[in-house]
């Protein structure tokens, strides 16, 4: 999945000829997972048409504050079009819109929206070989740049006045690849590897049963989502679970048994740089596994257990470099124990949840955790979606791995 997908992209289209490539350019974003919305300026109306543009990116395409021939026409909100987006890429900018970008003219939606963009600015130029190599067109360049406003270079090739030379529009594919490694390249976990253990262990009874708890997965799943949004390899070794997820930074490993998980935890766990145990593996697991069903004869069924691996605690005792995170599920005392774990087991960081707090826990999209770091900070949070806890526990990975 690309880091793209899911974030809301907004393109604005000025009058240049390479305005025939942006449906290219939409479609691409589509496929990417994005969520596209198009601005125009008046005059790029004649090289591709708002229909063409509407209808792929399955939204409608402004170009101006109201509709003129609609005497009760809505107002087009260029501030809300600004806060609406994730990332705003002027393409084609031409040399005419991007003089006005630097300068701060506001004579059309598309230069009222820039201006009133919160969000990360790329712009694209196309335009012919004199005019790009032009001086104003350069400071104009440099000056939009000193704005914090991202360039995606023209290339060289055929122009529209039969010249060849630098000028061209970057290609679709080309404009989202480059908006992809930037964004990558500027988000906090890049180059990070993450290990994250998430869902239940079966332990085999026999080979219809087996012995498991309630955890569906989800607070995992979230973790490594909001993980990888932030741009960290995770690789995510899951029990068994109904939870699925799509992301290009996402390695999903399956596994079954305790032992399983233990092994995947362990071929890893050298090369990462953060592992964070959410799994709630099974303590104990049947000592002797029935090689076929167990009948149905007596009425009472005894079953010798024995304990599994502790894989939080093998982890700490040969962790080096890597920050460790565990998870505690209580029911009482639920701080003494959370304290005791993260000392014993030689932790960075443990994140406490009490089966006590309505709304937290298995099968539920909300959690209420308290995070513990090894030198006694601790941070309560209320109640909220799991996804909103993910992001607060990797926030403070974050802040972990910079101290």
């Amino acid at each position: 999945m690309s880091i793209v997908s899911g974030k809301n992209i907004l393109l604005g289209i000025s009058a240049g000829i390479a305005a025939y490539k942006t449906a290219s350019l939409v479609r691409a974003f589509i496929k990417a997972g994005a969520h596209v919305k198009v601005v125009m300026t008046p005059a790029s109306k004649d090289f591709v048409t708002p229909l063409t543009l509407s209808t792929l990116s399955k939204n409608p395409v402004h170009s101006s504050f109201y509709n003129e021939d609609d005497e009760n026409a809505e107002w087009n909100n260029h501030v809300e079009l600004g806060l609406w987006a994730d990332y705003l890429i002027v393409a084609p900018a031409t040399a005419n819109t991007l003089s006005k970008m630097a300068h701060g003219t506001c004579d059309n939606l598309l230069l009222a929206t820039y201006l009133s963009a919160k969000c990360p600015v790329y712009f694209a130029p196309a335009m012919d070989l004199d005019m790009y190599k032009h001086p104003s067109t350069l400071h104009t360049f440099e000056k939009l740049k000193s704005y914090g406003n991202i360039m995606i270079p023209a290339t060289s090739g055929e122009l529209a006045s039969g010249l060849v030379g630098e000028g061209r529009l970057a290609e679709p594919e080309d404009i989202l690849a480059f908006m992809e490694a930037d964004i990558l390249g500027k988000l906090p976990l890049q180059g990070k590897t993450i290990l994250l253990t998430a869902g239940p262990t079966y332990e085999a009874i026999d080979p219809v049963r087996f012995i498991g708890n309630h955890s569906s997965g989800k607070m995992g799943f979230e973790i490594a989502k909001a993980a990888a949004n932030l741009g960290a390899k995770v690789i995510l070794i899951t029990g068994p679970t109904h939870q699925k997820v799509s992301h290009s930074l996402i390695e999903t490993i399956a596994v079954i048994s305790a032992q399983d998980m233990y092994e995947a935890a362990h071929r890893f766990f050298e090369n990462v740089d953060v592992a964070i145990l959410s799994a709630a593996v099974a303590d104990y697991k049947p000592k002797e596994v029935a090689s076929s069903k167990i009948k149905k004869e007596d009425t009472t069924l005894t079953l010798e257990l024995e304990k599994t691996k502790d894989i939080l605690a093998s982890l700490g005792a040969i962790k080096k470099q890597q920050l460790l995170v565990g998870f505690a599920l209580e029911t009482n005392n639920e701080l003494e124990y959370a304290k005791g774990k993260l000392k014993k087991k030689n932790l960075d960081l443990i994140v406490l949840n009490s089966l006590n707090d309505k709304g937290a826990g298995f099968k539920t999209d909300t959690n209420k955790v308290t995070i513990i770091d090894n030198k006694g900070n601790m941070t309560a949070y209320e109640l909220k979606s799991k996804t909103e806890v993910a992001k607060d526990l990797v926030g403070v990975i974050i802040q972990k791995l910079n101290a």
